[in-house]
């Protein structure tokens, strides 16, 4: 389940279905970049773990609804505080991987310590 929530479309799916309910083709447009497949593959899995609900109308053409279930709702909620946190230090992640800091100084107080166990 993990894998399907932290996949780069779960989590996109995950955020735009926080909004409200979506239809197939606006998830698309909404989600750029993901082919038809990939979208139907990701809300079937996230459908299977619970996380989505999808609702099927007896129309012509087809009209099928997606939404978050409560579990879903609770899930997104902390992959979207996950998303926005990353989006407020980024600048602070791209620094890092510019200058990364020597191992002795990454933190300091660890790095007196012979214990191993407490250095991780």
């Amino acid at each position: 389940m993990l894998k399907d929530v932290t996949s780069p479309w779960g989590v996109l799916l995950l955020i735009v279905l926080m909004g409200d309910v979506r239809r197939f083709s606006e998830l698309r447009r909404m989600v750029g970049g993901v082919s038809e497949k990939m979208l139907s593959q990701t809300l079937k899995r996230l459908e299977a773990h619970g996380l989505v609900h999808r609702k099927s109308y007896e129309t012509v053409p087809p009209h099928v609804e997606y939404s978050l279930t409560p579990l879903g709702r609770i899930v997104g909620e902390r992959v979207e505080a996950l998303a926005d946190c990353i989006d407020t230090i980024l600048p602070d992640i791209l620094d890092a991987r510019r200058s990364p800091p020597s191992p002795k100084h990454a933190y300091p107080d660890l790095a007196s310590t012979d214990d191993p166990v407490t250095r991780l």
